[in-house]
């Protein structure tokens, strides 16, 4: 590809969380003050919003149970600035080499009182041509998610997790078909090839190491609803992939992110 639509996220003194179309991308914090991620299958043809987080919720909490909002005041060091950028391939993702497309900025005065979460949106059309994706046309759940719902999320995510954890990957594969072709798309790969190198990145982890994959209990499972509630993602009680191996002998964690659709009363992996 000769451009890549990147998001960059920076802040300073202050955590934040990029959104796009309703889709949280990432945070940042004192830890890891800057990340760049592609967005390729987040993008719509035509309006799309672009929103900044300032002192996000965790992710892990249920919308109907979020205490309310705090209120802080500055201290004038606080920073945050999120944009969408066009770079060439193989060049600097910064908005001197870049084209920039869209951004949002936080920079309070200090002693100015603010109430967080504080959400901060634009909306701009973006130059892409992908076809629409799945996620945006997918019937949005109810809020809050039906014990029913998430019963069967539960039992979506035991059955996925007990296979791999014998060797067998046919269900993930399957479950996920819809998400690895349109990825594929939105970066120009092929989505057999994608296919096989994650299938054979699993299988190895199981033949070389006997990678397991606990199963989550039913209050260790949360889901975030995203994109106006067309997508759940399912996430443990931190916030990260409900899906994640045991460490392995170098006690590195898989963790392998479901973000999913509920289509006709079965649980589809769309992101």
């Amino acid at each position: 590809m000769e451009r890549l639509l990147v998001l960059k996220l920076e802040a300073t003194a202050c955590d934040a969380e990029a959104v796009v179309n309703g889709i949280p991308i990432t945070r940042v914090d004192a830890s890891r003050p800057r990340s760049v991620i592609p967005v390729h299958e987040y993008t719509l043809q035509g309006e799309n919003r672009l929103e900044l987080v300032i002192f996000p919720r965790p992710a892990a909490e249920p919308p109907e149970k979020a205490p309310p909002r705090l209120r802080l005041q500055a201290s004038g060091q606080e920073r945050a600035h999120l944009s969408i950028l066009l770079p060439r391939a193989n060049s600097p993702v910064d908005e001197g080499s870049a084209r920039s497309l869209g951004q949002v900025e936080w920079t309070p005065a200090e002693d100015v009182p603010f109430l967080a979460p504080l959400s901060l949106t634009q909306d701009l059309t973006l130059p892409v041509s992908f076809p629409r994706w799945r996620w945006a046309d997918a019937p949005p759940l109810p809020s809050p998610i039906p014990p029913e719902i998430h019963a069967q999320a539960l039992a979506f995510v035991t059955g996925l997790a007990e296979d791999l954890s014998r060797g067998q990957t046919d269900a993930f594969m399957s479950a996920c078909r819809l998400r690895s072709e349109e990825v594929a798309v939105a970066y120009q790969r092929n989505p057999e090839t994608e296919r096989t190198r994650l299938r054979e990145a699993l299988l190895e982890g199981y033949a070389s190491q006997g990678l397991q994959w606990p199963v989550p209990e039913a209050e260790g499972l949360a889901l975030r609803p995203l994109a106006g509630g067309r997508l759940v993602e399912a996430v443990g009680p931190d916030g990260s992939p409900v899906l994640q191996s045991a460490p392995d002998a170098e006690g590195k964690v898989w963790a392998l992110p479901l973000r999913l659709a509920w289509v006709e009363n079965r649980f589809y992996v769309l992101r």
